[in-house]
């Protein structure tokens, strides 16, 4: 993407316009810059994760109903999915370091608001306002990642580490969730947000360099709402269904018609207009379309699960958030331990082999858990989320760097709205989808149980807790009745949720074999990668490809004027571009 040029200065198709704004600026260190990136994701993760411990006292004191609850859950990332791609690109016009930073502050205050929430409207309201800030801070993440590392080796190793703290903001988040919970109201869990956004921000705003994208033609602001509404339709739709609504109620079926429509817009105007908002040609290259469905497939089949999860361990074993959030450790180290290992193993393996992997290796884990039963099996958890944990983080790991080394830089701040858009809608679809299944398994068992009304049975039905609530106000042997049944159903449903969870995964693992066999990065990339004297950024990447194409014979290039980086003291280069037209700019993978 070029930005505004000067007679004095222009910068060759593909190279992102940087400008200090700070006294670090894009001078900085790459692997500091790194570090605040990983904070940010950090801030992100813990929010997604820290609410699943603390859904019991929630539904305990605001006395949420079904949907209210669904939407507790829900808002975050069904507000988050629906903006990324508004938000993204609107980075690449105004400045991604500044969207960031902007997020920062919006989900400190959205953290304030929800941890004094009285009310299942006001907490689904600051929800939702979190998910806005969630919107601006995770595309923005991802785009600076990828024009700090335009080296696909290093890129690989900076991803592996924002992967790992990712795992990391999924351990600490049940973890610190319960221990809050032990201590104090569940509103605490909102609260760790405020002083992570604190240190976020100074640090933000010192060391990350501004950039931005395409300026030129005006920024589709038409297309950005047909996307964010279209999503929302969308997914609400399907909540609707998951919660046990009916497919052809008019508040189900219009959001769905109306998302669709408003989608299918959406792609027709992106591919009449000169500047797109999102360059949708970008799906048809196999590795970026299959990566993105990957992402989708891997989230659809497990963040659902993993809700269900921390319930049956607190409702059915027993245990304590505390304890909740000790058990789910093994499986957010074996991510870390993942991330840490994923450039390694892609380097060696290749894209194909690492994803498929995943896949499968998620799956055998899914259907070892199927063993669970209403009896605590520690052991049987422990080695099943070790696999799960490793096996997810490698699926993810391998098709996000996949997906982002695909894209062009110049395209990276759609491209990263792209990939976590499909993780949030992935994760959005889960919970409404695998609810649906454990709704469907789970509501027969406790609707006629001898002894208990027919109107109990059916409040029984809506979710665990609420069946344990009605066994209390009940009381005496119907009350023990319904809540034994309502724990067997559970059981049941979760083992049928399980299974339908590793179906998905092993659909995902035969999508996965349309990505690259090898991960190619050149031994040009590689010098260049390795070389502090080399031109950055994009610019470096452009020049990389140049110099392969110039030793293997490539087609006749016509030379772009473009000087060096900010950060760099070389002085102006020639960056080669194909006669076509297309900047030379990014390393393929041999399909």
């Amino acid at each position: 993407m070029s930005g505004t040029t000067t007679a004095h200065e222009r910068r060759a198709a593909g190279v992102p316009r940087h400008s200090r704004g700070t006294a670090a600026g894009p001078g900085a260190s790459r692997w500091v810059i790194l570090v605040v990136l990983c904070v940010s994701l950090l801030l992100v993760a813990l929010d997604a994760t820290v609410l699943h411990v603390a859904v019991p006292a929630v539904t305990e004191d605001l006395r949420p109903g079904a949907m209210e609850l669904l939407w507790i859950v829900d808002a975050y990332p069904l507000v988050a999915a629906s903006l990324l791609i508004l938000f993204g690109t609107l980075g690449d016009r105004v400045g991604r370091r500044r969207v960031l930073l902007l997020g920062y502050g919006l989900f400190g205050v959205a953290s304030a608001v929800a941890a004094s929430a009285d009310s299942p409207g006001v907490l689904i309201a600051a929800r939702a306002l979190l998910g806005v800030g969630g919107a601006m801070i995770m595309p923005a993440t991802l785009s600076i990642l990828r024009q700090v590392f335009p080296d696909r080796r290093e890129r690989a190793l900076a991803i592996g580490i924002w992967s790992a703290v990712a795992a990391v903001g999924a351990a600490v988040g049940p973890l610190l969730g319960g221990l809050l919970l032990e201590h104090y109201w569940w509103g605490s869990v909102f609260l760790i947000n405020i002083p992570l956004m604190a240190v976020c921000l100074p640090l933000g705003r010192w060391l990350l360099p501004e950039s931005t994208g395409d300026r030129n033609g005006p920024w589709d602001v038409l297309g950005a709402l047909m996307a964010a509404f279209g999503l929302f339709g969308m997914v609400l739709g399907i909540k609707r269904v998951g919660s046990g609504e009916e497919l052809l109620h008019p508040a189900t079926l219009v959001p769905l018609l109306g998302g669709a429509a408003l989608l299918t817009a959406f792609v027709r105007r992106q591919r009449r207009r000169a500047h797109p908002l999102v360059d949708l040609r970008m799906f048809a290259r196999p590795a970026f379309g299959t990566s993105v469905g990957c992402i989708v497939l891997a989230m659809l089949a497990l963040v659902g699960l993993q809700l269900i999860a921390t319930q049956y361990m607190q409702l059915v074993l027993g245990l304590s958030p505390l304890q909740t959030g000790l058990r789910m450790i093994p499986l957010t180290c074996a991510a870390m331990a993942a991330g840490l290992a994923g450039s390694r193993i892609l380097h060696r393996f290749g894209p194909r082999r690492m994803v498929a992997f995943g896949f499968a290796l998620t799956a055998a884990a899914v259907l070892a858990l199927t063993a669970m039963g209403q009896q605590d099996r520690p052991t049987l958890l422990t080695v099943g989320f070790v696999l799960l944990g490793f096996g997810l983080e490698t699926t993810l790991f391998g098709a996000y760097e996949s997906m982002l080394s695909e894209a062009p830089a110049d395209q990276a701040g759609g491209a990263a709205a792209i990939g976590e858009t499909s993780y949030q809608l992935g994760a959005g679809i889960g919970i409404a989808l695998l609810g649906s299944v454990m709704n469907a398994a789970y509501a027969p068992g406790v609707a006629q149980v001898p002894g208990v009304p027919g109107a109990a049975g059916a409040a029984a039905g809506h979710s665990l807790g609420e069946a344990y609530e009605t066994a209390r106000r009940l009381g005496g042997p119907a009350g023990e009745a319904l809540r034994a049944a309502a724990r067997e159903s559970f059981v049941h449903g979760l083992h049928v949720t399980l299974v339908v969870s590793a179906a998905l995964l092993l659909l995902g693992a035969v999508a996965a074999l349309r990505l690259p066999r090898l991960m190619d990065c050149g031994e040009t990339a590689q010098r260049l990668g390795s070389s502090e004297d080399a031109p950055v950024g994009p610019a470096r990447e452009a020049a990389a490809t140049g110099a392969r194409q110039e030793a293997t014979g490539a087609p006749a290039v016509t030379p772009v004027s473009a000087p060096a980086s900010p950060s760099s003291s070389a002085t102006a280069t020639s960056v080669p571009r194909p006669a076509d037209g297309r900047s030379g700019e990014r390393l393929r993978a041999r399909g």
